[in-house]
């Protein structure tokens, strides 16, 4: 791309992790110089080391550092930075940070603040899609407190999703399909939601909207010039979700053909023209089985999941950001914009889906892509320490084919050449989600996630039964002739025993006996002390050793005891019983928060309070002991 505005020499990028490390890419190979800030607990981030220059912004804490606006602006102007890129999240859709930027001179890339206030604020949102004529849910947009919202909700009915006024990600929101989705209340609800939403983006306000659960998520990205000319590059499906947040996204989507994708994109178009968009913008609507489609939100930065757009178009969107920022006209125009193939992204996050998706922390032993046909835009490295400070996702990972088949399969496949070991994380769910036969299909809804239970993929016989050869060939094999070995993919054990017979190996996976494949055929694997990478035509696996879990007193005293115990990390945010309270079963006795999400901590049987051990505002240990619970005497 060529223009005739200068780009910026030197953008300060105010982020971390991956989207860091991927803006700094593009900003590398266009020659602008980068500064990166940091944080205490990412001084030896991948991020930090990439960027020309970097500077300490604060403590861990985000309130304390990421978003701290005044450290943010000294940071430019003691590097001699000339533009702010904010990336997604944090500060990036918070108007009064745009204007810090532009009132200390420096270029802000993405909309102006007077836009970022229209569009990136759901109420007047709402409104603008309105008047540009395009649908939207019905809802309750004045807020004027929990009573009133409540009382709103009660009259509207279930299903509801509450809303964060000022931001998304799904910070902020709660779904409550039915009043199981309120256990303490509908009052608890919205309490929870303002203080997510307080939390996350320093603004309470909240709105009320009625839920689709059958509807499909699906979001156009737009691109405008300071001319006014704008254009949209199709459509993203980002309906595999969990807690409100994405997980895997796809263009284009399964549900939208040409027509419809045209109908999209100038609604899209038709909203943000109407707020004088510049720069790139996210516009988010809920399709409907009937093919009508309902205007949610814009996203007024990068989306996370923009990479699949660049893989369909070919189009750097961050090139595009710092190009339209320093005034040049946009290089393509709608007829230009073609769509090749299919794109696929997934979520790599450090959690446990299996119970709850509660975040895990811990230190990264191992942490590599060792899939070189896919793209992975990574945060953290190996020997890095995954911290409750912040949002669990570690990495994502896109592919690119030239049908929907194929890209489905190749994500599969990239996502088992993952080494990830220290935290537990979603790679199984992932890869589930990828085979199931409803994704497969195309026919998933927002709300096909949390009320599916998916199958286990089918175990990668052939590869566990080299991974254990190889072990015994480098001399794990001793002369009692048997060698078992328990291995790891995607946090799943797996259990292969190899013999030496006369004429070769004899194999048994998981209690079944299996074939013996030759190494050195078409398979090859690299033995070492981490594990054992398994690779046969360019497709890798990656297994684990099982370790021996640590079981202290402590642990094993919390299986099936009254006793109420800290999932992970956090902050604790509310404590709702005191001693001598009567509890029950799966009733919310405390708050906590980690990794920029609330955790309800319920009871795990009836009882009553015996000891509280813990207060709001107080930080905990993951396995901390919170409440202690007796019988009812």
């Amino acid at each position: 791309m060529t223009g005739a505005a200068r780009l910026p020499a030197c953008v300060l990028i105010a982020n971390r992790g991956e989207i860091a490390s991927r803006i700094t890419r593009t900003c590398q190979r266009l020659g602008v110089r980068t500064v990166a800030v940091y944080s205490d607990a990412d001084r030896s981030a991948p991020h930090v080391s990439a960027a020309d220059q970097a500077v300490r912004i604060g403590p861990a804490p985000a309130s304390d550092s990421y978003l701290n606006i005044p450290a943010l602006i000294d940071a430019a102007s003691s590097t001699g930075a000339d533009a702010v890129h904010p990336g997604y999240g944090f500060l990036s859709e918070r108007a009064d940070f745009a204007q810090s930027v532009a009132d200390a001179g420096l270029t802000w890339i993405g909309p102006s603040s007077n836009v970022i206030d229209a569009l990136g604020d759901k109420v007047s949102a709402r409104r603008l899609a309105m008047a540009s004529g395009v649908s939207v849910a019905e809802g309750v947009e004045e807020d004027e407190g929990d009573a009133a919202l409540v009382s709103a909700i009660e009259s509207m009915g279930l299903p509801v999703m509450i809303k964060a006024a000022a931001g998304g990600g799904g910070r902020g929101m709660r779904l409550l399909r039915t009043a199981e989705d309120a256990p303490d209340g509908v009052e608890a609800a919205v309490a929870g939601a303002r203080r997510e939403a307080q939390a996350a983006f320093g603004d309470g306000r909240l709105l009320v909207e009625r839920a689709m659960s059958e509807g499909r998520h699906v979001e156009v990205q737009v691109m405008f010039d300071s001319d006014g000319n704008g254009i949209h590059l199709g459509e993203r499906d980002c309906s595999v979700q969990r807690r409100r947040q994405k997980v895997i996204e796809e263009s284009p989507s399964p549900a939208v053909d040409a027509a419809l994708r045209e109908e999209l994109g100038q609604a899209a178009l038709s909203v943000c023209r109407a707020a004088g968009y510049v720069g790139a913008g996210t516009v988010e609507f809920m399709l409907m089985p009937d093919g009508s489609f309902m205007f949610l939100e814009v996203n007024t930065r990068l989306q996370v999941e923009h990479p699949v757009t660049e893989m369909l178009t070919g189009l750097d969107l961050v090139e595009l950001q710092l190009r339209v920022a320093a005034g040049d006209a946009l290089p393509i125009a709608q007829d230009d914009v073609t769509l090749s193939g299919h794109a696929v992204e997934t979520r790599i996050y450090a959690e446990d889906p299996s119970r709850g998706y509660v975040p895990s922390t811990g230190r990264l032993r191992w942490f590599e892509a060792l899939d070189d046909r896919a793209r992975h835009d990574v945060g953290p490295a190996t020997g890095d320490v995954v911290t409750a400070h912040y949002d669990p996702m570690l990495a994502k990972t896109i592919v690119h084919a030239g049908s929907r088949s194929e890209a489905l399969a190749l994500a599969a496949e990239a996502l088992d050449g993952w080494a990830i070991d220290g935290v537990t994380t979603n790679l199984a769910q992932l890869t589930n989600v990828l085979e199931s036969d409803d994704f497969g299909s195309g026919s998933v809804d927002i709300g096909w996630l949390d009320r599916t239970e998916l199958s286990e993929r089918e175990a990668p016989c052939d590869a566990l039964a080299v991974a254990a050869i190889a072990d015994a060939e480098r001399g794990a094999w001793r002369s009692s002739g048997e060698l078992v070995r328990k291995y790891l993919l995607h946090g799943r054990t797996h259990e292969v025993c190899v013999s030496r017979k006369v004429d070769g190996w004899s194999v048994v996976v998981d209690g079944i006996e299996h074939g013996a494949p030759t190494i050195g055929r078409d398979w090859s694997a690299e033995v070492s002390a981490k594990g054992v990478v398994v690779a046969n035509n360019g497709r890798r696996w990656v297994f684990l050793r099982e370790r021996r879990r640590r079981t202290g007193a402590g642990r094993s005293r919390a299986s099936g005891a009254n006793v109420l115990r800290a999932p992970m990390p956090g902050t604790m945010i509310e404590v709702l019983v005191s001693v001598g309270d009567e509890v029950e079963a799966g009733q919310t006795l405390a708050v906590m928060e980690a990794m920029k999400i609330e955790h309800l901590l319920t009871a795990p049987n009836a009882g009553v309070v015996k000891a509280v051990h813990t207060s709001a505002g107080a930080s905990v240990d993951e396995d901390a002991v919170l409440i202690e619970l007796g019988a009812d005497e």
